[in-house]
């Protein structure tokens, strides 16, 4: 007769061989909310509460070059008009509930893990938000077709040139050196001494590390005595005048140029080159150069946490979520600058 093993598999085995689980649950990888940081330009003197809030900017008199006659009394000069900027102050929010049954049925407490999600929830949504308004601006540039285009010079067409972005056109140091001069030429006050800041996306920031070489980046650890603190977190280096927070935040797309894949698309002419452009081409990401001055935020409420009431007749249902007012608008665009570019290392 064959023995009868008490195996795994045998009968007893299915019966007390179980999966056993971790009851730690990790979180999912975060890029770190650095977006927000931009908005230096605050309220300091709200008059009121509103539904928005009106900045203003004074123009400057124009330079008197000849000299005073010493017996005429000059006219005076009457103030130009103030250049408003508003901030429409909106409500952002989001929630959870959690039942009662899942808090006794669960296998990991799952309360803190909730409120940790939701807390990031709040700081990426901010960002998010404040993004969207700093890629809208009119100052752009970007590589098509091996040429460097802009807006100073009107070769670049907003809603257009992105589409024009082939596959080979990535970030090239002169990009860099074009931005940071525009910004000096208008006179921008720079970010950390005398840098601008570069938000750059790590697949675009490869290109140009692999472009300069040794010869001209300069890592931040190199050259502080005190190390990479002095900056903002984040920060890979300087170049060409600019310190570089590098970040998978960085606003991109599948808006540039179309090769044979076949989607929606639209044909026309850069110069006497043909392409095609429109949704699911070419990968374009948005690099942003900047100095202060860039980015308003007012705020009526600040964003928090909000543990909500248990309200159901069974007490059962336990709220979470964050709320908060406030609004982001662009307040120098002469502060900031666009770039748009690929990446060679992405995949789509």
């Amino acid at each position: 007769m064959a023995n009868a093993y008490n195996s795994t598999g045998s009968a007893v085995g299915t019966s007390v061989v179980q999966t056993a689980y971790d009851r730690y649950i990790e979180l999912a990888l975060r890029a770190v909310p650095m977006v927000r940081d931009l908005a230096d330009k605050k309220p300091v003197q709200q008059a009121m509460p509103g539904s928005s809030i009106v900045f203003n900017i004074y123009s400057d008199m124009a330079p008197v070059t000849s000299a005073l006659s010493e017996t005429t009394d000059p006219d005076a000069i009457a103030l130009g008009s103030t250049t408003p900027i508003t901030v429409t102050l909106n409500e952002y929010g989001n929630a959870s509930l959690v039942t009662r049954k899942l808090e006794l049925f669960s296998f990991s407490d799952i309360d803190p893990a909730l409120v940790d999600i939701i807390s990031y929830n709040m700081l990426d949504s901010l960002d998010s938000v404040a993004l969207q308004e700093l890629v809208g601006g009119p100052q752009a540039i970007a590589e098509v077709n091996g040429s460097l285009i802009s807006t100073f010079d009107g070769s670049y067409t907003a809603g257009v040139s992105q589409g024009t972005v082939r596959s080979t056109d990535t970030l090239k140091s002169r990009d860099i050196r074009f931005a940071v001069a525009k910004l000096r030429a208008n006179k921008v006050v720079p970010r950390q001494g005398d840098y601008y800041y570069v938000g750059i996306h790590p697949e675009v920031s490869h290109d140009l590390r692999a472009e300069t070489g040794s010869g001209g980046w300069r890592d931040d650890h190199k050259y502080s005595e005190t190390g990479a603190s002095e900056f903002w977190p984040g920060t890979i280096g300087t170049y060409e005048g600019a310190m570089f927070v590098e970040s998978p935040r960085m606003f991109n797309t599948a808006d540039g140029a179309i090769g044979t894949a076949a989607n929606t698309s639209y044909s026309g002419t850069f110069g006497t080159t043909s392409f095609t452009y429109g949704t699911g081409g070419t990968r374009v990401f948005r690099t942003l150069v900047a100095g202060k001055q860039a980015l308003a935020e007012a705020v009526a409420e600040e964003p928090h946490v909000v543990f909500g009431p248990i309200v159901d007749k069974l007490l059962r249902f336990r709220p979470i979520g964050w709320y908060g007012v406030l609004g982001f608008k662009r307040y120098r665009d002469p502060a900031l600058i666009r770039i748009e570019t690929t990446s060679s290392i992405h995949n789509s």
